[in-house]
């Protein structure tokens, strides 16, 4: 019964906009799961299912279906059936975006923790990367990042006080670093280094994870005009995220 009421709201939900049917059967399902009609976990209707009551062909089924897992949407799990996905939270790698968006974006809530808020004095190593002379003052901040209560980003950032003077001032709780920064010094250019890495017992503890989890961490460098603004270590548990890029090219 579950199961054909599944295919009825799939059915409704099906778009009568000109497009390649497996495109509509997809659309249709990525609705269904985004409006939180199919809950994570979920048994979706099988293959033959789909076919009877949709009416369309199990060639257009099967690319649909196929598609939406390779896409992370559903899990197909040989002679048990397909099922809803866990949603993972996602960030853009080659761009730079604020990621109490990015969650609300998503319809859940955006909460932090500030660990760290200081001036430092720039060490030989944190002085190239800010572009200011060694010893000279610097601002450091550390700040966990929370979706729906579960830890999914830690923000470990150099300031250039030259360009952000009032950043110890803010409180960011009621903004994200990357608001103020975008507010004073507007990017201009940036760059991305991405690597995986194991995180250390500290960053275990304040991302509530496993010693043997591996991370994505971000190394972003951004400057406004000439000078360089911030450089931050943006640190992901890889369980919890997945990078987005998007190019063009030609082939």
């Amino acid at each position: 019964m579950a199961g054909q009421t599944a295919i009825s709201q799939l059915s409704a939900a099906m778009s009568d906009q000109p497009a390649p049917i497996y495109q509509r059967v997809k659309q249709a399902i990525v609705s269904q799961i985004a409006e939180g009609v199919w809950k994570p976990n979920q048994r979706v209707p099988s293959e033959s299912e789909l076919v009877n009551e949709l009416g369309v062909s199990r060639m257009t089924i099967n690319r649909a279906l196929r598609e939406l897992t390779s896409e992370g949407y559903l899990i197909r799990m040989q002679g048990v059936g397909t099922f809803v996905a866990e949603s993972k939270g996602y960030t853009a790698m080659l761009e730079v975006h604020n990621i109490a968006e990015e969650i609300a974006q998503r319809g859940h809530r955006h909460s932090c923790k500030v660990i760290e808020l200081r001036e430092i004095k720039a060490d030989p190593e944190q002085a190239s990367l800010l572009g200011i002379i060694s010893g000279n003052p610097a601002f450091h901040s550390v700040i966990v990042h929370y979706e729906n209560e579960l830890p999914v980003q830690l923000e470990d950032r150099l300031v250039n006080p030259q360009v952000a003077p009032d950043y110890l001032q803010q409180d960011y709780h009621s903004q994200t670093p990357y608001t103020y920064l975008m507010r004073v010094a507007p990017l201009t250019a940036g760059e991305h280094i991405v690597e995986a890495v194991l995180p250390d017992r500290q960053q275990c503890k304040l991302l509530s994870l496993e010693s043997d989890e591996p991370c994505l961490l971000i190394r972003r460098q951004t400057w406004s005009e000439a000078k360089i603004v911030t450089c931050a270590r943006l640190l992901y548990p890889g369980s919890r995220y997945k990078l987005l890029g998007k190019f063009k090219g030609h082939g």
